[in-house]
């Protein structure tokens, strides 16, 4: 299968002195799950945690810089770190160290401002754009590296302009096609038409919400959280068949809030943001919805504010768009599988050196969780 590791691969590539990665631990192993998720709740974040394993006397990569935060918590041997001040303050995602490397390799030759051995349960603290390179000493080292994707002013900018695009698309002189037969070539050809639009786009800019601008953030910033994954079979089962006494749980890792909607003919709205999407419910629904996104965990009976049979409208529509879980569910096959996977599918492979990377799409997000370069 083309997503294997060759086991005998890594085992040469090691001797000789290659570093294994293993990245989107954040995704794949519990404790870390729940480490990454609680840490980005706590810094308003994103995050991602990749391990290396360094053989003996190797380094793991050349000076480079990274474009997030990293926070490097050493779990096994030790291994010298040499740090430098960054050729580029604050380096966005758009700017990589590869476009920078002959300065890299320049400044990597200066006096460090950290040089410092790393041995189990110390941590380091990089701030992004700050060179690093390290170097394993008598024995394998084994390091965590719990990189912080931090959401930037540049990111309002972006978003900002994103908006203005939506708005000014409405503006009939933007439109306009430029004159038949001009000469591209020389700029002073177009050269009134563009001072029109840029003073359109300035008129536009200022007409920008920064509310909205704020929201876009927050949607593109959600959308980089990978939420628990559904069993789509069980939870259609469940659904179907809610009673009063069914537990409804919010699924883990999706950021959710509540706010004010715009209201329509059939009355007062509310809305719950999920993820990057929008579900809107009647405003009779916003003492359960308030409670169950406080407590994360409720009975349909015990949903506030609500008779019977709301109560059980509410909590299926929760399950059907994936905000909330039955927990312990599942749907046996006949071939002993459960929610549709057989009971003899094969085990999702290993990662590391030659497995491709995580994969980044999401039920939730364009991108499902941030990955950056190595540490």
């Amino acid at each position: 299968m083309a997503d294997q590791v060759s086991s005998d691969a890594v085992l040469r590539l090691f001797a000789d002195g290659s570093t294994v990665v293993l990245q989107g631990l954040h995704r794949l192993w519990p404790p870390l799950i729940e480490f990454a998720d609680s840490l980005a709740a706590d810094l308003g974040h994103p995050t991602q945690v990749n391990a290396y394993v360094t053989p003996p006397s190797s380094r793991g990569f050349s000076p480079h810089y990274d474009v997030h935060d990293v926070f490097v918590l050493q779990v096994a041997g030790e291994k010298h770190w040499t740090i430098h001040a960054p050729v580029i303050d604050d380096p966005l995602r758009t700017q990589p160290w590869t476009d920078r490397a002959a300065a890299v390799a320049a400044a990597a030759e200066r006096e460090p401002v950290i040089d410092a051995v790393l041995r189990p349960g110390d941590a380091l603290y990089l701030p992004r754009g700050y060179l690093h390179s390290a170097v394993a000493l008598g024995q394998t080292s084994a390091h965590l590296t719990i990189g912080v994707h931090s959401v930037t002013r540049w990111a309002a900018a972006e978003s900002a302009l994103d908006l203005v695009r939506v708005l000014a698309a409405e503006d009939r002189e933007l439109r306009r096609s430029l004159p038949l037969g001009l000469d591209l070539s020389d700029p002073a050809s177009v050269r009134d038409d563009v001072r029109t639009v840029v003073a359109a786009l300035h008129e536009w800019l200022g007409r920008v919400d920064p509310d909205e601008v704020a929201d876009r953030v927050r949607s593109r910033t959600w959308a980089q959280v990978r939420p628990e994954p559904v069993a789509p079979l069980a939870q259609a089962t469940a659904a179907a068949a809610l009673s009063p006494d069914t537990v409804l749980r919010l699924r883990r890792r999706l950021r959710c809030s509540l706010r004010d909607a715009p209201a329509t003919a059939d009355g007062e709205r509310v809305a719950l943001l999920a993820g990057r999407r929008r579900l809107e419910f009647p405003a009779s629904t916003r003492d359960a919805l308030t409670g169950l996104l406080a407590t994360g965990e409720a009975k349909v009976a015990d949903l506030a504010g609500l008779d019977a049979d709301d109560q059980l409208t509410l909590a299926r529509r929760l399950v059907t768009e994936s905000v909330a879980l039955v927990p312990d569910t599942a749907v046996q096959g006949a071939d002993g599988g459960v929610d549709g996977v057989p009971a003899s599918a094969p085990e999702p492979g290993p990662t590391g050196p030659g497995a491709p990377a995580p994969d980044a799409g999401g039920d939730d997000g364009e991108r499902a969780d941030a990955l950056g370069t190595g540490s």
